[in-house]
């Protein structure tokens, strides 16, 4: 009977553009890309699940994760959508931090409820894994559970780690998972940064994965399930995937042609991305990660800061950035209404440029100039970067380029295994 419904899938994933399970999928890139010289565009896992009638749904009961960055191209919402598709019997909506419609804050939820324009249930599912997110699930009475969130890059962006909580807690629940793919705004060329220690494993990083990962959540999720899943939840997940058709490896976010809509509140554009796995290691020291601003991630500062921070900067000669003297007063968050000082990134050069490399040297540099400096208690580096050895070897006076070595080793070993489970050429 598995047997039958697995080729019953596969029969359809030929018909609709989908990969099904974690084996490794013929792949036809498309001859467009958003904004290329005679282009179609990128359309995405959710673009080519209803240009293909919904068949992988049919006949099932089905919930949505998702948040406001689940649109169409023409930016309404999947939900809307596919509510008003008789096609797809749509059945509850599960919500993640900042909410399914986007009204909450960071560390934020929307809660349990009603949604107003649909009717349908919304279950919140941030913070929950293990047996809450099983019980949710269970609750809600879905057959299948669908995926669709746009991610940035980075490892700890939580987003990934609810795709990975929710695929271990439908494993355990017996629900199937569809994934609809979504381009990495920071393009799928290379993984960098350290590597997690297990031993550091939170919501911001659940399992071994770099700092920046140049993957795909359709990736991602076949990664999570050929190699974490069946210790996590026994077995893996029955796992589909809708992958996009026109992306590129080395596609940043404007050659997509996709709206950007931001994935959280402080990730107002592709720029902000675009930094954001090196800068938001700010977010564990007492410097303002620019919270606040209209420039987050790109905006660093504190009381007593000045030019001499963007001068230390330059002689790191970092590829790909340059550092302005800058003064700003954050709305909210750290130093809240004072004004401060500090540095604005300017990438120049996106090819060149390396986040982490160049948030290391920040960390590295802001170090040096100030004398305020410091951590938060809560060693909340080492869970950013999943690798105690960043904040002790910048504790011990090492350079960015003595930090950037020492994970090295580590990050050559995920990218082997990272390589299995690429689809896009």
């Amino acid at each position: 009977m598995a047997l039958s419904r697995r080729n019953l899938l596969s029969a359809a994933a030929l018909t609709a553009g989908v990969g099904v399970g974690a084996a490794p999928a013929a792949h036809a890139q498309g001859a467009g890309g958003g904004r290329r010289p005679g282009g179609k565009g990128v359309r995405t896992g959710f673009d080519l699940l209803a240009a293909g009638g919904y068949r992988l749904l049919a006949g099932q009961r089905v919930g949505v994760v998702t948040n406001p960055t689940g649109v169409t191209a023409d930016v309404r919402h999947i939900v809307d959508v596919m509510h008003a598709d008789e096609r797809v019997h749509l059945t509850a909506v599960f919500g993640p931090e900042h909410g399914f419609r986007g009204t909450a804050q960071a560390g934020g939820a929307e809660g349990d409820g009603k949604d107003p324009a649909t009717g349908l249930p919304v279950y919140d599912t941030y913070n929950k894994s293990g047996q809450d997110l099983v019980d949710v699930f269970v609750r809600s009475g879905v057959d299948t559970v669908v995926f669709d969130i746009q991610d940035v890059g980075a490892r700890f962006y939580t987003y990934i780690w609810t795709l990975y909580d929710c695929m271990v807690a439908a494993a355990t629940a017996g629900k199937r998972f569809v994934v609809l793919d979504r381009p990495n705004p920071i393009t799928g060329r290379e993984a960098t940064g350290p590597v997690l220690r297990p031993e550091l494993s939170s919501f911001v990083g659940r399992q071994p994965i770099s700092q920046s990962h140049g993957m795909t959540v359709g990736e991602l999720a076949r990664l999570f399930n050929g190699e974490f899943l069946t210790r996590a939840a026994g077995k893996q997940v029955e796992l589909s995937t809708v992958w996009m058709s026109g992306w590129r490896r080395e596609d940043f976010f404007d050659a997509t042609g996709l709206p950007w809509v931001p994935p959280s509140p402080n990730m107002p554009t592709p720029d902000t991305a675009l930094v954001y796995p090196g800068s938001c290691m700010f977010e564990a020291t007492n410097l303002s990660e620019g919270r606040g601003t209209a420039r987050p991630f790109e905006l660093l500062g504190a009381d007593g800061l000045d030019a001499a921070w963007a001068a230390r900067l330059r002689e790191e000669d970092l590829p790909g950035v340059w550092f302005r003297e800058a003064y700003f007063a954050p709305t909210f968050s750290k130093f809240e209404g004072k004004t401060i000082g500090g540095v604005q990134l300017h990438v120049h050069d996106r090819e060149a440029f390396d986040a982490v490399r160049t948030g290391v040297a920040l960390l590295v540099t802001a170090k040096e100039v100030w004398s305020g400096f410091a951590w938060r208690e809560d060693d909340w580096l080492d869970k950013l970067t999943g690798d105690p050895a960043v904040r002790t070897m910048i504790n011990a006076g090492a350079g960015t380029n003595e930090v950037v070595r020492s994970w090295q080793e580590d990050l050559a070993r995920f990218r082997a295994v990272r390589a299995r489970y690429l689809h896009y050429r």
